[in-house]
């Protein structure tokens, strides 16, 4: 008895999976080391498998060269993708790395070298920020506007489709840009106080030296740093929904739509 094995099919599925492991090795949140490298290559194939009947008139020819050709275009294009999603979402883990800097947080790696490499260099409220920025997005079902996004690209993008690198190149330009700038915004303003409350310690300490200000210093940032992050908690929610579309939007312009 012979057997008819649907090539084609299972040509598109290999490939569009591909492009989506590619896609979840980078994009946030399930770049996450959390999330096992088994339920990752299954979720690929989960994303996969809707689409491959769009794209079985995409397959390009079944030869050796032709096939590798076609892997590293997805993976490159899986990739960029995935890399333009991360950017955006980095702003939330630098504005909590900016606030462990002026709050004094970081000062605990001097004292853990091996421990900061361990986690990655991020402080405190580094890693609580993107904790918090992840519980959120998948709270508001902001991973599901994700996916839709990336799922575009099958149609935009088929198998035998290409990344215009003059896009990509404006695009991560104004990603790195959009990082910093939202970064800022949100630790901005617990920044500014934690950097009047150093000037106003060390006037303090010019004025009446014997307060030993350096000491109490410690204690003052501690509490104007917990004080005003717990206020700033409750802005994280729309600042979160804001970078979810800004790295959807940036998507879809890299695919040219």
């Amino acid at each position: 008895m012979n057997l008819a094995f649907p090539t084609a099919e299972l040509t598109a599925l290999l490939l569009a999976s591909v492009r989506a492991a590619a896609w979840l090795a980078i994009s946030p949140p399930f770049n996450s080391r959390v999330v096992p490298a088994q339920v990752k290559a299954l979720l690929s194939v989960a994303i996969a498998v809707p689409v491959v009947p769009s794209l079985v008139s995409k397959v390009p020819a079944l030869d050796t060269t032709a096939m590798v050709v076609s892997v590293a275009e997805q993976v490159v294009l899986g990739t960029a993708l995935g890399f333009l999603t991360a950017l955006l979402f980095a702003a939330v883990s630098a504005a909590g790395s900016l606030i462990d800097l002026f709050g004094g947080f970081s000062l605990a790696f001097a004292f853990d070298p091996m421990g900061a490499t361990g986690n990655g260099g991020s402080g405190v409220f580094g890693r609580f920020y993107n904790i918090m920025a992840i519980t959120l997005l998948f709270v508001t079902d902001g991973h599901q506007l994700v996916l839709r996004g990336f799922t575009s690209s099958y149609n935009v993008l088929p198998l035998d489709g290409t990344l215009s690198l003059r896009n990509l190149q404006h695009l991560v330009t104004d990603g790195v840009t959009e990082m910093f700038m939202a970064s800022l915004q949100i630790a901005g303003p617990l920044v500014a106080v934690l950097f009047c409350a150093d000037i106003g310690l060390g006037l303090l300490s010019r004025v009446a030296p014997a307060l030993n200000v350096f000491s109490l210093g410690f204690a003052v940032k501690i509490m104007l740093t917990l004080a005003g992050a717990g206020l700033a908690l409750t802005m994280l929610p729309q600042a979160v929904a804001h970078l979810v579309d800004k790295s959807v939007k940036a998507v879809l312009q890299a695919m040219g739509t």
